[in-house]
């Protein structure tokens, strides 16, 4: 018997040869033939083969096809040039009907059988272990001289014909400091799965317990060590399971076949398309991944918006990369809920300014176009005004569809979570992230001011109290975009608005948000949002990652995302039905003008160019 000291170097031909002679005491291939590919596989009646093949282009990074076979063929000459799938890997499972029936050292006594099927080879993240190594980061499960983690998720594959099942990842502990470096590394090995498809708490993948993985080993992390998931292979055997075919043969999960390829044939990717690695959330632990060109357009988007036309010192309000994270986070949720709404006119009828209201429709309007849930809630006293605003936004073109509106009011103590949660019940949110722009926020005294200091608390609906919910659950994540210190969402900032911001030791808002975003005007942020979700959108590398490496590149809808972004058009035309409906300007004159006598800012159309 061979033992596992000096696998590693052995060619895979020997390897081949020794394991066709039954002669290794070892479980699994991992760290065998370092730096050669290893194949999942795959086998079935031929009659089913054509939907596989299609069922493996569909679903690219869990089943990325190296070798199809034709019926009765035992070799793979492109893979091998003396193998015999029948003999070839450590071990094999039979299925009938879609059940496990047991497993077997060689599929010899079913060589009859096999003239008729056809074996598939599929790739395998063992092929880029050494790829992770060389980037100095450690592979857990060969350092513990275990096999690789594998787990069922929620996250269901595309099907096709009668092959549907949900995606199977394996999961590798790495340092939070090699986080970057590791999606790194794989990326390029796009026949190893390639970059990871999730990054943080498995809770988000459906899967409850790591401790107790559905196929292979547990795998201990170490301090500091995050769990990282990748797209597996092993979905195939899912797949083989629910088609429930009469008769079918898989590697045991873990036992590979091993290929005379090297892992040389990276996709080379321009520093552009280099992926960076974002953290959006704590509770649950949470990264994102997106290229280093879709970060930098959004950066300067940041920048953009942070002018200050008013000179009122926003420059100190100002956070690198909340723009950035916020909209990762935005990206990534179902459901977003949208508050706006500063009643800074307090002696008008309405009060309202019209700063907030289009940066807010912008955000809706993107958030349509994604197919995300979106709904709008703002003071009871303003619904029915907001109510025309929407169905005058929606015969203009600016939204797809009406934004259902709602309002809150405090009735109880749990009244926030009620409204937040599906029965009050923080497992589930019907919202998963929160967005205020240019929303009156409440002050450390429980009292609301606009920037003269006048409190305008009798005005205001007591929204903060939602978002200081928020707080409190799990996945639910908060954005506010403000430009004078006083909008919700501020409290992030507050002791720089008390420092910098004339009257921001009485107006600033205690309340925080998650993400602060600071713009010169409240509506270019929402505008910013807006165009950063369309840049996250048509990001290839953030795609991937949001579909988890299943089904296709959504970047086929571009032409509707870019139809629902905010243009000068568009904003002239809102900006007009504000006017109708009694809607003042909430900023100083000296940022207005006239078009057809009504008042507007002349520098948000200015903006909208230079962000699009």
């Amino acid at each position: 018997m061979f033992v596992t000291g000096g696998l590693k170097s052995l060619l895979p031909h020997v390897l081949r040869r020794i394991i066709r002679c039954n002669r290794l005491s070892i479980s699994n291939t991992s760290g065998m033939a370092e730096g050669y590919k290893q194949a999942n596989v795959v086998i079935l009646h031929k009659s089913l083969a054509d939907d596989f093949e299609k069922f493996c282009h569909a679903n690219a990074g869990p089943l990325p096809l190296l070798y199809r076979s034709k019926p009765g063929d035992w070799k793979c000459p492109s893979l091998s040039s003396d193998s015999d799938i029948r003999t070839d890997c450590l071990q094999y499972r039979i299925y009938e009907h879609g059940a496990c029936t047991g497993t077997l050292k060689s599929l010899k006594e079913y060589s009859e059988q096999l003239k008729d099927m056809v074996t598939f080879y599929l790739g395998c993240s063992f092929s880029f272990e050494k790829a992770v190594q060389n980037a100095g980061i450690p592979v857990r499960n060969v350092e513990q001289k275990c096999n690789v983690s594998m787990y069922k998720t929620a996250v269901p594959c595309y099907s096709i014909s009668t092959f549907c099942c949900n995606l199977v990842v394996t999961m590798r502990p790495i340092p939070e400091s090699k986080l970057e470096a590791a999606v790194l590394a794989t990326s390029e090995l796009e026949e190893a799965h390639g970059a990871p498809i999730h990054v943080g708490d498995p809770g988000l993948l459906g899967i409850q317990d790591l401790s107790k993985p559905d196929y292979g080993d547990p795998v201990r992390l170490d301090p500091g060590d995050i769990p990282v998931f990748w797209a597996c292979g092993v979905t195939g055997v899912e797949a083989v399971i629910n088609c429930r075919a009469p008769l079918a043969f898989t590697h045991s999960p873990g036992c590979m076949f091993i290929t005379d390829l090297k892992n040389d044939n990276v996709t080379v990717r321009s520093s552009r398309e280099v992926p960076q690695v974002h953290c959006i959330s704590q509770d649950p632990l949470h990264y994102s991944i997106v290229s280093t060109e879709a970060a930098q357009k959004i950066k300067n988007l940041e920048t953009l918006i942070g002018i200050d036309p008013g000179d009122r010192g926003i420059i100190h309000l100002h956070r690198q990369d909340e723009l950035l994270k916020a909209c990762l986070s935005i990206s990534h949720a179902r459901s977003v809920l949208i508050t706006t709404g500063f009643p800074t006119h307090f002696t008008y009828e309405p009060p309202e300014e019209n700063d907030g209201p289009p940066g807010a429709l912008a955000v809706a309007a993107i958030l349509q176009a994604l197919e995300k849930e979106v709904a709008i809630v703002t003071d009871q006293r303003a619904m029915n005004l907001n109510k025309k605003i929407i169905e005058e936004a929606v015969q203009l073109g600016i939204l797809k569809r009406p934004v259902p509106l709602l309002s809150y009011q405090r009735e109880s103590a749990d009244s926030a979570l009620m409204f937040l949660c599906e029965n009050g019940n923080p497992g589930r949110p019907r919202f998963d992230h929160l967005v205020a722009i240019e929303r009156a926020g409440m002050a450390a005294d429980g009292n609301y001011y606009n920037a003269r200091k006048v409190n305008i608390k009798h005005l205001v609906d007591p929204i903060d109290e939602v978002f200081l919910a928020a707080q409190t659950i799990p996945g639910v994540a908060t954005t506010g975009v403000g430009d004078g210190g006083n909008e919700l969402g501020m409290g992030k900032v507050k002791d720089a608005v008390k420092k910098h911001i004339k009257n921001g030791d009485v107006i600033a808002c205690d309340v925080e948000a998650d993400f602060t975003i600071v713009a010169g005007v409240s509506n270019w942020g929402g505008y910013a949002i807006a165009c950063a979700l369309y840049i996250l959108s048509t990001c290839e590398i953030h795609d991937r990652y949001l579909r988890k490496a299943v089904g296709f590149p959504q970047i086929s809808k571009k032409t509707g995302w870019l139809s629902a972004l905010p243009s000068v058009t568009k904003e002239e035309k809102l900006l007009k039905t504000l006017v109708r409906h009694g809607v003042r300007s909430g900023k100083t004159a000296s940022l207005e003008m006239e078009v057809d006598g009504l008042p507007f800012y002349n520098t948000h159309s200015v903006m909208i160019e230079k962000l699009l």
